[in-house]
């Protein structure tokens, strides 16, 4: 009955989660009314679709018990990869997803481990299309004692502006002061497990920093984050938990 009601919803222009194959989906419109759709896959894996473009983002075959199926998937337009992790890069599913105008965005790491890639850096800004840009951000660790897991300058996360509709995916970092600088954001992916990216409570904290208007917690493992919609409701954010473990 709930997955009923909210596949209703959605019929109804109002955005929820709704089952498409074995992934839970969540629908955007743009400014001048386009749809964006989000495919939760697992943990750090996002597919996008908008415009009848792919956006991949940090695309994996396996993790644990789940097998993500990129050859039954189009070939990528535009497959972002925001550091070298096992989790996060994965050579298979890259092979998978190119294809002749596959358009490959990394950092520098992941460009030479793969053999080609567009390179961006912390501060850069891609120009795509008239109406979407790509700009890499800092994501690191300063937590004493994790440093070592994402050191500062090398990983990127990645705010997307789509047709106006702004959407930061954040890669594995924590609640960095770089993240005061971050505006006007609808859409935000914020990793919640330590000792790698946030804790719950940093989680809490980034997304009164950026303030968007819709968070969703992802790559959180076993973290129990049950409790984020309700530490963020008096903030008007709305926090929606997907299969990202």
């Amino acid at each position: 009955m709930k997955k009923i009601l909210t596949c209703l919803f959605a019929a109804l222009g109002l955005t929820t989660a709704c089952g498409q194959g074995d992934y839970e989906t969540d629908v955007f419109k743009t400014k001048s009314g386009k749809t964006v759709t989000f495919h939760a896959l697992v943990h750090a894996s996002i597919r996008i679709q908008y415009d009848g473009k792919e956006i991949e983002v940090d695309p994996v075959m396996k993790l644990g018990n789940k097998t993500i199926d990129y050859a039954s998937m189009p070939k990528a337009d535009y497959l972002l990869v925001t550091h070298e992790h096992f989790d996060h890069f994965n050579q298979d599913a890259i092979k998978l997803l190119f294809g002749e105008k596959t358009r490959f965005i990394t950092n520098k790491r992941c460009a030479d481990m793969f053999g080609s890639g567009e390179v961006m850096k912390n501060g850069d800004k891609l120009h795509i299309t008239d109406g979407f840009t790509i700009e890499a951000v800092p994501a690191y660790n300063y937590t004493e004692g994790h440093t070592q897991f994402h050191p500062k300058g090398r990983d990127n996360g990645y705010i997307l502006t789509i047709d106006g509709l702004r959407i930061y995916i954040a890669g594995d970092t924590e609640d960095i002061p770089e993240m005061s600088a971050i505006k006007d954001i609808d859409i935000a992916f914020l990793p919640c497990n330590q000792p790698y990216t946030m804790t719950p409570d940093q989680l809490v904290k980034a997304a009164k920093t950026i303030k968007p208007k819709v968070v969703f917690p992802y790559h959180y493992g076993q973290t129990d984050v049950s409790g984020l919609p309700g530490q963020l409701k008096g903030d008007g954010i709305d926090v929606r938990i997907r299969h990202y473990e």
